[in-house]
């Protein structure tokens, strides 16, 4: 017979095996025995709890785990006081658009810089002892990894963007208690982690500042396997380096093999491989812009910036501290951001902030009424019009296609030559056709509070038990 605490139980059946498991790396870092291990695959990255006697989680594993949902209006409460005004953007201070002054610095990195640059500040002003980063080619080139990066170098050798899962927050267990630390993570895990903190775990409170990155869709690491496939590279020639956004801004994916080979795809078109490897953290978060974080960072989008080059940040300082460094790193010309009006950053990611916002709540209702098992956050969007609930239908029609074994099969003997300029102009074309549906009252967004459906869960599982 398997013996298990509630909480783990409860987590391995509700979550992990009922496929919700987003690979944040928060009930690994909760553990007080330090036993849960995360392990990865190609087509997942959840814990490994043991199922053994001694593997006893506290209430907080569950309470704040990203993948059955997390209470989202009692977060914002008890992190900001109050609900957003902003439901596209969440709570912020100011929001600007830019780049780091260092031109190194600016085009090693995805989008401008700024993530490094802020943190090399951290860094160098003594706010931080160490910065908790995610860097590519660890421990394989293919793989990433979390790094505690304690000097600039190891900071600058890890920008550029990573779009494999990555259990950042199993880092907890190895935190040095003396130590002040800034993490750059996902929205999911930036919720988790905030959990930790508002409920005094005392590893969690370590980490000073949460700098998070947009989140829009992710790539489990078969996606990687079909693409040398899809080039004719086998088992027997294997990569040694892998850049995501490698080049001039937006940059491409860039793999170099042993045997010599370098496959070069532009962004744009290795984005074929989203509806087939597409994480399920991707489709069911309704965090786009890394609502809890104190400084979120994504791409900005815009004509104007793509003519000029370089690579373009929007910028959201949400905490009172992050806004009074982000000024004194202008001032110092550290950064170079100029602020903009929160309508114009919403534009600049309105179809993905409809894609989560919107989208993500269709489809997890869409599985639940399939039977299926759905994250809830305690969110639901008001006056959803039916034209998006039938664009939705479509869009989850693709992704449940798309996610077969045949279709995956079929994708990886098409080459990317072909497959990625068919798919660049048939989302371009979606883009434009979905459009006045997608957008249509995003803008006036508003939000109905709930309590989620999970919270008595482990009162009443340890009642039965």
């Amino acid at each position: 017979m398997i013996h298990m605490s509630s909480v783990s139980r409860l987590l391995y059946e509700r979550v992990v095996k009922a496929g919700l498991c987003t690979g944040c790396g928060a009930c690994a870092g909760i553990d007080p025995t330090g036993s849960v291990k995360m392990r990865s695959s190609l087509y997942d990255t959840v814990p490994d709890f043991g199922l053994r006697d001694e593997r006893v989680l506290p209430e907080l594993a569950w309470t704040a785990c990203p993948g059955k949902g997390i209470d989202y209006p009692a977060l914002y409460r008890r992190h900001y006081g109050r609900l957003p005004e902003n439901w596209l953007l969440g709570h912020f201070r100011k929001i600007r658009t830019g780049f780091a002054t260092d031109p190194v610095v600016r085009r090693k990195g995805a989008s401008g810089g700024v993530v490094t640059q802020v943190l090399l500040y951290l860094l160098r002003t003594r706010r931080i002892d160490a910065a908790i980063i995610v860097r590519q080619g660890l421990p394989t080139p293919r793989e990433a990894s979390v790094v505690i990066a304690e000097n600039p170098e190891n900071i600058q050798a890890a920008a550029q963007s990573v779009y494999i899962p990555v259990p950042v927050l199993d880092v907890l267990t190895r935190l040095d208690p003396t130590k002040r630390y800034a993490v750059t993570c996902l929205p999911d895990q930036a919720a988790a982690l905030r959990q930790m903190q508002v409920d005094g775990f005392e590893p969690a409170r370590r980490i000073k500042y949460i700098i998070g990155l947009y989140a829009g869709t992710a790539l489990y690491p078969a996606a990687i396997e079909c693409l040398l496939r899809s080039h004719g590279v086998g088992p027997s020639d294997p990569v040694t380096r892998l850049e995501w956004r490698a080049g001039e801004w937006p940059g491409h994916l860039e793999i170099h093999t042993s045997g010599g080979k370098v496959i070069r795809s532009r962004k744009a078109y290795y984005n074929y491989l989203i509806p087939f490897f597409v994480t399920r953290a991707s489709l069911q978060g309704m965090d786009f812009t890394n609502e809890f974080s104190d400084l979120s960072v994504g791409d900005a989008w815009s004509p104007r910036f793509e003519r000029r080059g370089g690579g373009y940040s929007v910028v959201i300082t949400r905490s009172a501290e992050l806004e009074d460094i982000v000024g004194e790193a202008i001032r110092e010309r550290v950064l170079s951001l100029e602020i903009i009006d929160p309508l114009k950053a919403c534009d600049m990611h309105g179809h993905m902030l409809d894609f989560k916002k919107r989208g993500s709540y269709l489809r997890n209702r869409l599985k639940a009424l399939t039977g299926g098992k759905v994250p809830d956050y305690g969110l639901r969007p008001k006056g959803i019009k039916g034209s998006r609930i039938g664009a939705e239908i479509c869009i989850s029609a693709l992704f449940l296609l798309a996610g077969t074994t045949v279709a995956r099969g079929c994708i990886r003997k098409i080459p990317e030559s072909v497959i990625g300029p068919v798919f660049n102009t048939l989302r371009l074309t979606w883009k434009a056709l979905s459009r006045p549906t997608k957008r249509k009252g995003l803008r006036t967004l508003k939000m109905e509070c709930y309590e989620p459906s999970w919270l008595g869960t482990l009162k009443s599982n340890v009642e039965k038990a």
